[in-house]
This record gives C-alpha cells, sequence and structure tokens, in this order.
C-alpha cells in the first residue's frame, strides 16, 4: 500500500476497479472499524481541522471550518445530510471519475466517516448522468456496505446509524454550485439560493447540509487512520495532502496524477504530461478548469497550490491544467469556454443570463473578421462588470469570465489582429486535444 499516494494506491494501470474484498485486502475500512463507536465525532472533527484538509472542489476552503458550522448540540428533530457533489462538469476535469470508477470504495468509506463526523443519518452521492460506470460501481459498493453492515441501523454495532443513496444528475453545470445542486435534489429548478441561511444550517429540506466533492471526501479515511501530521507531511508547501493533478490539450501523455501539494507546474506539465507535443509550443494554460485565469510560460516554476496560484492572479481550482498551445487561436479558445458557460446559466441574474451570451457573440464578431476595437473595448467593460464577485447571484458568471479577462491581459495583440484584419488563421485550431487518457500514477 502507497502511503505517498492514498487516493490511488488502490487505481491499476489496467483500470480494472477494486472489488471490496480487494478492498478489505488493501487496509480499506480499517479506519471505519477504529473510528465508528470509539471516537467520538469531536474527535474526528478536530483531527480534519488538524489536518487542514481544503476543499479539491475548486474553492479550496477548509473541510474542517466549513463541517465545524454545522449544529451538533439542541438541533430540533429530524434528518442532517451529507452531499457528495460528483457532478463535476468544470471544463478539462476528469479526477473524481477516475476515483470513482477505479476505486468506489474509498469514496464510501470517506463518506461514513464525514457522515459520522457531522452526525448526519442520510448522505447523496449527486453524480452526472454521463458516469454510468461510476453509478454502477457505487450502487454495488454501497450494496456492498449494507451486506457487511458498514451502512444502515447500528453501524459495526454502535448507536449511529447512516442511510446512503445514488443520485443521478439531470446534467448541468450549475449544479456544482452547492445550493443550486440541494434544489436540483429536492426537485426544483437548478437556481443557486440566496445566502445566508448557510447549506450547513439550513440546507437540503431545510436542515443542517454538507456538501463537498469526490476527491475531498476520499481524503478522509486516510486523515482519520493516520492522524494530521502524517497527511501535512504528504505536501511541499503549506497545503496539505497529496493533489490529483491533470493536463489536457496538446501533450505527449495527457492524464492525471497524485502528486504532493505544491509540485511546480513545469514538473506536472514538462515531466508528467511529457511536454508540448512536437511542433508545438506552449503560450498559456488555465491551471484549474475552464473557469480560471490564463498563466503563461513564466509561471511555469510556480508551486501548484491555492495561495502560490492565487497570487500569481490565477486560482487552482480543480487542479487539472488545459494547455493554449501556439497553433490554437486564444479568442476561439476563448470564445468556446464563453459559450459553454452561456448555455450552462441558470439564467437566474441579468448579468449571467444576458451577459454571458453577448460576449459570446462579441466574441464571434471579432473571430469572423466583423470586430471593431470597439468591441474590444465592450469585452473589456464587459469582464470588469460580470466577472466582479457581488454583481451576480452566483459564481458562474465571474469564472467565466476569467479566461476572457486574462486572455485580454496576455494575448491582446490576437484580438487586434483580427480587428486589423492582420490575423492569419490557417494554423488556428479552436478545439484543443482534451484526451484524458495517459499516465496515471
Amino acid at each position: 500500500m502507497s502511503l505517498d499516494k492514498p487516493l490511488t494506491r488502490n487505481v491499476r494501470e489496467d483500470r480494472i476497479p477494486t472489488d471490496f474484498s480487494a478492498y478489505i485486502t488493501n487496509g480499506g475500512y480499517q479506519a471505519l472499524q477504529q473510528t465508528i463507536g470509539k471516537y467520538t465525532p469531536a474527535d474526528c472533527l478536530q483531527i480534519i481541522k488538524d489536518s487542514n484538509l481544503r476543499g479539491r472542489g475548486g474553492a479550496g476552503f477548509p473541510t474542517g471550518m466549513k463541517w465545524s458550522f454545522v449544529p451538533m448540540e439542541n438541533v430540533s428533530p429530524g434528518h442532517k445530510y451529507l452531499i457528495c457533489n460528483a457532478d463535476e462538469m468544470e471544463p478539462g476535469t476528469f479526477k473524481d471519475r477516475l476515483i470513482m470508477e477505479c476505486d468506489p470504495h474509498q469514496l464510501i468509506e470517506g463518506m461514513i466517516l464525514s457522515a459520522y463526523t457531522i452526525q448526519a443519518d442520510v448522505a447523496y452521492i449527486f453524480i452526472r448522468s454521463e458516469y454510468l460506470l461510476a453509478q454502477k460501481l457505487l450502487k454495488q459498493a454501497i450494496a456492498d456496505c449494507y451486506e457487511k453492515g458498514y451502512l444502515g441501523k447500528n453501524i459495526q454495532g454502535s448507536d449511529y446509524s447512516l442511510d446512503m443513496y445514488v443520485h443521478v444528475s439531470a446534467g448541468r453545470y450549475i449544479c456544482g454550485e452547492e445550493t443550486a445542486l440541494i434544489n436540483s435534489l429536492e426537485g426544483k429548478r437548478a437556481n443557486p439560493r440566496a445566502k445566508p441561511p448557510f447549506p450547513q444550517v439550513s440546507g437540503l429540506w431545510g436542515r443542517p447540509t454538507i456538501v463537498n466533492n469526490v476527491e475531498t471526501l476520499c481524503n478522509i479515511s486516510h486523515i482519520i487512520e493516520r492522524g494530521a501530521d502524517w497527511f501535512k507531511s504528504l505536501s511541499l508547501t503549506d497545503d496539505s495532502g497529496t493533489k490529483l493533478y491533470g493536463v489536457s490539450g496538446r501533450v505527449k501523455n495527457p492524464g492525471c496524477w497524485e502528486l504532493p501539494m505544491g509540485t511546480p507546474i513545469r514538473e506536472i506539465i514538462m515531466g508528467y504530461a511529457g511536454g508540448m507535443e512536437d511542433g508545438y509550443q506552449l503560450r498559456g494554460f488555465l491551471p484549474g478548469g475552464g473557469s480560471t485565469d490564463f498563466l503563461t510560460e513564466e509561471h511555469l516554476d510556480l508551486a501548484m497550490d491555492y495561495e502560490t496560484i492565487g497570487k500569481a492572479g490565477s486560482r487552482m481550482g480543480t487542479g487539472t491544467m488545459i494547455i493554449l498551445d501556439d497553433k490554437t487561436c486564444p479568442v476561439g479558445f476563448i470564445k468556446n469556454l464563453v459559450d459553454f458557460f452561456a448555455q450552462e446559466s441558470c439564467g437566474f441574474c441579468t448579468p449571467c443570463r444576458d451577459g454571458l451570451p453577448w460576449s459570446g457573440q462579441v466574441l464571434e464578431d471579432i473571430e469572423q473578421g466583423r470586430g471593431t476595437n470597439e468591441d474590444i473595448a465592450t469585452l473589456e467593460r464587459q469582464a470588469k462588470f460580470i466577472g466582479a464577485i457581488g454583481n451576480t447571484h452566483c459564481a458562474l458568471a465571474p469564472g467565466a469570465m476569467e479566461p476572457l479577462i486574462s486572455g485580454l491581459k496576455y494575448f491582446r495583440e490576437d484580438f487586434e489582429q483580427y480587428v486589423g484584419g492582420s490575423h492569419d488563421s490557417s494554423n488556428d485550431s479552436n478545439q484543443p486535444n482534451a484526451s484524458t487518457t495517459g499516465g496515471l500514477s
């Protein structure tokens, strides 16, 4: 068993899923057996706080702090809920799928321990509809746990009980926002809710609710079993643990790897991803999925962690990089992303509902040679207004503007060449290779 790569310890080269017996043989459910009925929920919460685990869904919020907002005493009778966000619709992101398809029991054990910590009695895995194999494997893993007494009434002879279900999403990017996910799970339109109240106090059906993503929850069993100091020792920086990093685009070995948090960008792209394909040069990259700001070659030696990437003017997000090469037009690249986010808007607020399609149309005009300098100025105004947190109901539209804002900063000459009629489109390819096959460690 690999102690320095806990998340992918059971991931085989042939991608055959780890079943219940193999998971047990490799040490699975030991954390559950040593915790349920033996540690108090407060003990578990303190371990997670001490570990400095930050959410792996993109925002990077401290997990233990988030859980601490759940009321533990004097709560009116009723359920508490844990929800795993397995919707994973961020462009360029495929890390959670890897875990669910190769090691589904790791997620189930992490969820049981997480639910125990916040004393939730019902848990849901909210998964995107396209992940058919993951759905099948998770349902089987849940059935195995009911049979073995790891789910259901009086788990391992304790007073703690938990039911768990797989819920298939209708398939909207907006469900990545936790309150939109909760609305969808309730059978409502997936519009984000106003905060406060926050889900930790009033979430699913008005009850205390925690929403975390797959990678976050998969860390829990390892942290509780081996301790906070062990988890912090895995990292190269102050952000603890390992991270599932991914690279897609025109690199020789696109894929996903578990590496120490803070691994340098150059090592990930040029080492694990094999560097650029022959005949292509690196122009830039989105460090954490389609809703993050571009970084360029000058940033290659930065550590891939939350603080470092934030100070560089972007976000680590999901940690899955999308490569922009020298033969892919930045204008078309950005337009493709803006069109996606416009389509995925819930339509609740005007800047997102109308502003994103407008930005996409302006980008199309520029790309088709109909643009003017005023169109570039319009994009700058749009990006500044829509990209400001607080001007929209949720963070979808500000995230959609991040590639545009940074694209105008780093690749402005490409926009101006279109307007000036000097752009050579003969080598353009606006659909970068986003293959997720390749190296895995």
